[in-house]
């Protein structure tokens, strides 16, 4: 808890700052942060099943989303934070739109319908579709050893929650929902990793919060008529966790962990959510776990190893360029001529 309210104070958060804080690239320390996220979003699936059960599924995608709105909001302004510039607002709005507004309303239908074990196989495909968005967004260009990895993970992480599914995953409209979360929560991670570097982690999500907040405060009112006043003290905790740590210090963590990066590696621990999440799920809903939970728990968590261990290709950021270079050819790029970068110049 001290390193998570460290990182509040340690992104240079008074106003004064001339210039928006930069995470460090490449730092070890950015899978832990990233692990300490998962370990966050663990409980996410579980605990929306739980809140379910007594509450409409648009309360809760929008919801905690308003609560973490709320927790966002205290924190800039008590931080004293600088309003984003210029298109880190469009940017900030491609993140909502992923991760503030998609994945939790579109995962709260489908968990309305299917067991918190069937909804693990959308965690078991994030991190590959995220590395995928990495690619496309950031540039990134991991080793072909990650990419061997990363399928195997996923593929091993795809199985894995589909036996605990009870079988083969068939398509289903929960399935087309979940899907559509997958692709939704990677491109949302893929930009804000790259936007924490420029504004910071913390203010990477607190901000795309606070923008789709009036959006969120209006499906809130509007699903409110459908609550009943036989929801359990349970569920309203389960509630609370997805608002306050789903939606709000889970992606502190996490969004730290993707800016210091790389994005690509960083997402892969991503692959262990499963076992975790299917772990509460057998502690807290009462589902089994039985031999083949542990045995493809240790394949899928060997499989985020060796993807996180695997070097991804370096990304020499361009120095800037002269005006005269902008029509020059690629060898006038250090970063460029060496293959380490694309676009420069």
């Amino acid at each position: 808890m001290r390193a998570l309210l460290s990182s509040f104070m340690t992104d240079k958060s008074s106003a004064i700052v001339t210039r928006p804080p930069v995470l460090p690239n490449g730092s070890s320390s950015g899978l832990w942060w990233g692990l300490l996220g998962v370990a966050a979003f663990s409980l996410t699936v579980p605990l929306t099943r739980v809140a379910v059960g007594g509450l409409p599924p648009l309360f809760i995608g929008a919801g905690r989303a308003v609560i973490a709105a709320v927790l966002a909001a205290a924190a800039l302004v008590l931080l004293r934070q600088r309003l984003p510039q210029g298109r880190q607002w469009a940017r900030l709005v491609v993140v909502g739109a992923g991760v503030v507004v998609g994945f939790p309303l579109l995962t709260s239908y489908a968990l309305a319908t299917v067991p918190a074990s069937h909804g693990a196989v959308v965690i078991a495909m994030l991190p590959a579709t995220t590395a995928v968005a990495a690619v496309v967004r950031g540039r990134e260009r991991p080793a072909r050893a990650f990419w061997m990895a990363a399928g195997v993970g996923a593929l091993a992480a795809l199985v894995f929650a589909s036996v605990q599914s009870g079988g083969a995953v068939r398509l289903q409209w929960a399935d087309l929902l979940l899907f559509g979360a997958v692709v939704a929560a990677a491109i949302g991670y893929a930009e804000g990793g790259l936007l924490a570097r420029e504004i910071g982690a913390w203010q990477t999500v607190s901000w795309a919060l606070v923008v789709c907040a009036p959006l969120m405060v209006v499906l809130t009112l509007a699903a409110a008529p459908a609550l009943t006043t036989g929801v359990s003290l349970e569920e309203w905790a389960a509630f609370a966790y997805l608002g306050v740590v789903s939606m709000f210090l889970g992606f502190v963590a996490w969004y730290r962990g993707l800016g210091i990066g790389p994005i690509v590696l960083v997402s892969q621990v991503q692959l262990v959510q499963p076992v975790l999440s299917i772990a509460w799920a057998g502690l807290l809903l009462g589902e089994e776990i039985t031999g083949a939970t542990v045995l493809g728990g240790l394949v899928v968590i060997l499989c985020a190893g060796g993807a996180v261990r695997s070097r991804a290709g370096r990304i020499t950021p361009c120095p800037p360029c002269p005006p005269s270079s902008a029509s020059s050819s690629a060898s006038s790029c250090p970063a460029r001529s060496s293959g380490s970068a694309s676009g420069c110049c």
